[in-house]
């Protein structure tokens, strides 16, 4: 009896032992769990926006995106290639040494009614065109664009460009004033083209950059007939905040410090709300509901301020939203059905208001 018992006493310890070891064991596991959390936590949330709010270029990539070329290798000069003939394809040279890639796209009837190769003096005989001024990331190649051009081209003669550092234009450092000053030299480059009516096209972050083009050339005394906006948002400031990929900073006590304040201070500000106010010409915001990279919100916020600063003799402001349920998002509104009918009316306002010199022989014709 007493070798069992002692036999029985010896097991309980082992299994004392086998038992306190695992608790230590699952300690050690636990807490060196916590202790990565933790320090994965303070390289996320502390050390990743000091970085940000240090590094120039860090901020600059995230807001342009110009690194992101999609397609990858396109082929430019053969628009063909892509769904787009009558096209062509050419590049400009800017007032500062910029070369910028250039797409003049024909009109739809001109298309069917002609196998000529494209010519740039057609510009001359054109009743209205558009200067498409894309977002940020990819190139005027971009799928999406070049569905967009597709609506586009029914009723303008369309001329798509390339930004500075983007697609296969000059490679140098992008800016808010850059990418401007390369929009302003395209609109007066087909203004010294043709002397029909030029409306501008802006996609998100290029609504920031037609806003303030609009805005800056009729400092100059030129004038754009119309301004459409798609997906806009009304300044860089509040974007920052409310983009998706925001979320898990915005709540940080230093997320203004570290996040949002050092963009403004670098100049990355593109102040949509404060430009929007000087716009002098017809203005049409599209905005689909369910867009997760610029929130609804944030344009219709654009489309009060415009509203409610808003002159005799400015011109109107229309707001045309797309509900969730279609699923256009960022990036497809050119699939809404209506937007065609949209953009006609928008043009016949547009040179209404503004009494532009082909008024009384005007058509649809493009």
């Amino acid at each position: 009896m007493g070798t069992n018992r002692k036999s029985y006493l010896s097991v309980q310890r082992c299994r004392a032992m086998i038992s306190l070891r695992r608790k230590r064991i699952i300690r050690r596991i636990l807490f060196g769990t916590f202790k990565l959390l933790l320090l994965a936590f303070f390289i996320v949330f502390v050390i990743g926006p000091l970085v940000f709010k240090y590094s120039y270029s860090l901020q600059r990539s995230v807001i342009f995106l110009n690194y992101v070329n999609f397609p990858v290798n396109p082929n430019y000069s053969n628009p063909a290639a892509y769904g787009l003939p009558g096209v062509l394809n050419f590049d400009v040279i800017t007032d500062d040494n910029i070369k910028l890639g250039v797409w003049y796209i024909l009109p739809e009837e001109i298309i069917k009614s002609s196998h000529n190769d494209v010519d740039i003096n057609t510009l001359a005989t054109a009743k209205q065109v558009v200067l498409y001024n894309h977002g940020n990331s990819g190139n005027r190649v971009s799928p999406h664009r070049v569905e967009l051009y597709q609506v586009l081209r029914k009723y303008f003669h369309v001329v798509a460009f390339d930004y500075r550092s983007y697609g296969d234009s000059s490679d140098v450092e992008p800016s808010e004033e850059g990418l401007v000053s390369d929009a302003k030299f395209m609109f007066k480059w087909i203004r010294n083209h043709t002397s029909s009516d030029i409306f501008v096209w802006g996609h998100s972050l290029g609504t920031a950059i037609s806003t303030r083009l609009v805005r800056e050339l009729e400092m100059e005394k030129i004038q754009a007939t119309g301004l459409i906006l798609e997906s806009p948002f009304n300044n860089m400031r509040e974007e920052i905040a409310r983009h998706p990929l925001a979320t898990a900073f915005k709540n940080l006590p230093w997320f203004q410090f570290t996040v949002v304040n050092p963009m403004q201070e670098n100049g990355f500000k593109f102040e949509n709300d404060k430009n929007i106010q000087n716009v002098n010409c017809s203005i049409l915001i599209l905005h689909a509901k369910d867009d997760f990279v610029v929130p609804y919100q944030l344009g219709y916020e654009l489309y009060k301020t415009a509203l409610s600063n808003r002159q005799n003799g400015q011109g109107s402001v229309q707001l045309e939203s797309f509900d969730s349920k279609f699923s256009y998002g960022h990036k497809h509104i050119c699939r809404a059905p209506e937007l065609p009918r949209i953009i006609e009316n928008f043009i016949v306002k547009a040179r209404d208001e503004f009494g532009t010199r082909n008024q009384k022989d005007f058509s649809m014709n493009v």
